[in-house]
């Protein structure tokens, strides 16, 4: 029913914002993320939403960007998974960072986020795996061509693998050897440069 509202932040608090848009201030229900970005009394945005009705609410959930919006219409087509756990679990983790953890089939990260259990992970990356668009990947750390040189040439699977199992998480071993990769292809320096980003 509504796509996008344009207007002025004229209030904020934790988890929502209030934005005027033609003389009508819309309450919105948002993500600690786009609070960081949009939570700014005069501030003129483009907020993306999603009405929700349900029997005994109706709340107009707000997002910064449209991959965040589409983000958290994926985590609600979820067994379980309704709008508000949606937002936490959008609080917890970047759209791109979160793509990545659910197309590595991550859930250590994915169940870090209260009240989230690992079950929830589970199923939250075993229906949405198929359904990431590449847009999410490609829009964060781990780009399509990442993606691509780990399927072809297995340097950057191995390069992860060793992170992993130095207790680096799989999402944020993604990053740093996206970033690696940029600088060289060699296994040991991948390596080498994806653990000195964690010393930071």
């Amino acid at each position: 029913m509504f796509y996008c509202i344009t207007g002025k932040v004229v209030h904020y608090e934790e988890g929502r914002l209030v934005v005027s848009a033609a003389g009508v201030g819309y309450d919105l229900f948002v993500s600690n993320n786009a609070l960081q970005r949009l939570g700014k009394i005069g501030l003129e945005c483009t907020v993306y939403t999603v009405l929700s009705v349900t029997q005994d609410d109706i709340r107009l959930f707000g997002f910064y960007s449209k991959e965040e919006k589409s983000m958290f219409e994926k985590l609600t087509s979820v067994n379980g998974v309704g709008g508000k756990m949606a937002l936490q679990i959008l609080s917890s983790a970047d759209v791109s960072m979160l793509a990545v953890a659910i197309v590595s089939g991550d859930t250590a990260t994915i169940s870090k986020v209260k009240g989230i259990g690992k079950k929830t992970a589970e199923r939250i990356v075993l229906e949405l795996r198929e359904k990431m668009n590449e847009s999410f990947v490609a829009s964060g750390a781990a780009s399509e061509s990442f993606v691509q040189s780990e399927q072809q040439s297995g340097v950057a699977g191995d390069a992860i693998a060793a992170l992993v199992s130095l207790g680096i998480s799989k999402t944020d071993a993604y990053s740093a050897v996206s970033a690696a990769m940029k600088k060289t292809d060699k296994l040991e320096q991948i390596i080498t440069l994806a653990l000195r980003s964690f010393d930071r």
